[in-house]
């Protein structure tokens, strides 16, 4: 098992288990008060980024709690209580914070739906064509100047190493790679991680990775290195360029931070979404269920990656181009690897 699995479940384990022997005192009435109450304090002893928040932001939890519980009473509907909360939490500007209900889910997307979207399905999707190949969740073609084009969507279905080696394998005569991650939400970071290590022949350092252990908004466990290990199978020896937008967020977040230690690799595109918090899910005395991040990872410099990953080379699609059918990022991609 690799090293970024081994972290990945031992951090898992330990929060889980760090967090069962915390003596629960949380308002357990199903009133409107003790609903955001609780929410309130789950968040304040659990969620892992208000120092960060502060800095950046400006965000004063203790100052978020006054606001809000002034605007709860007893006569409130539920769904009037459900809005509140969601304002609450939105403040945190985190879309790994999630208020679900059987009648909808609170959420915050401004890291993508404030910006340029920098993708059109209909036209990178005609790269493919119809006879690109599938290897679990990827898609691929090779173009006709010999680059390689793979769609990888997401990363919440499996990928194995065999599906992995076998497309490389069949793409090793091209002379470089386009991964286009745009509009990747995510998914298992296991997933990412196995595929990252198809790209590099050695071990590297790829960030660091901390865990809440208290209550106070500043406890952590000390930082932990996290490792790149290389895959046993078939590895791409050739230059790579990773396209991406805003609306690439949590694992593929960390897949595009993973990529920028390997030497050869190039970011094109637009800022990553962001979301480098792994996420728990805990609910309330009502039964909704808030979702909140809890573990930190940072980049190899300990540097947050909470609000995205720049690229190394900033491509806004061109109105131009899209009226031509084509895709600005693509085309630049190409050109890149073409030069090299």
């Amino acid at each position: 098992m690799s090293t970024v699995r081994n972290i990945t479940i031992t951090l898992l384990v330990c929060t889980l288990t760090m967090f069962s022997c915390v003596k629960e005192e949380l308002p357990s009435a199903d009133t409107p008060h003790d609903n955001l109450e609780a929410l309130w304090q789950i968040l304040d002893e659990r969620y892992c980024f208000f120092d960060y928040k502060y800095q950046e932001l400006g965000v004063d939890w203790d100052v978020v709690h006054r606001q809000y519980a002034a605007r709860v009473n007893d006569n409130m509907t539920r769904l009037q209580l459900f809005e509140v909360c969601c304002e609450m939490l939105a403040e945190l500007h985190d879309g790994h914070v999630n208020l679900g209900a059987s009648f909808d889910v609170g959420r915050n997307w401004s890291y993508w739906e404030d910006f340029p979207e920098q993708y059109y399905d209909s036209i990178a999707r005609s790269y493919l064509g119809h006879d690109y190949g599938i290897a679990s969740g990827l898609l691929y073609k090779v173009l006709d100047d010999n680059i390689a084009y793979v769609r990888c969507q997401s990363f919440s279905h499996s990928i194995g190493d065999g599906n992995i080696s076998s497309m490389l394998s069949l793409l090793a005569p091209c002379s470089g790679m386009i991964i286009d991650l745009r509009n990747n939400g995510g998914g298992e970071l296991t997933n990412a991680e196995r595929l990252a290590s198809h790209f590099t022949n050695e071990r590297r350092l790829v960030g660091y990775v901390c865990h809440k252990r208290g209550k106070a908004h500043n406890e952590f466990s000390p930082l932990q290195s996290v490792y790149l290990d290389p895959a046993r199978g078939i590895r791409w020896q050739k230059p790579v360029v990773v396209i991406t937008n805003r609306q690439v967020f949590s694992a593929a977040n960390d897949f595009v931070k993973m990529m920028h230690c390997v030497p050869g690799v190039t970011l094109l595109g637009d800022q990553t979404g962001g979301g480098s918090g792994m996420p728990f899910t805990q609910e309330l005395p009502c039964g909704w269920s808030v979702r909140y991040s809890a573990v930190v990872f940072l980049d190899r410099d300990k540097q947050h990656i909470e609000f995205g990953i720049q690229p190394d080379i900033y491509v806004s699609m061109d109105m131009a181009d899209v009226n031509g059918h084509r895709d600005t990022l693509i085309e630049r991609a190409r050109q890149i690897l073409g030069s090299q």
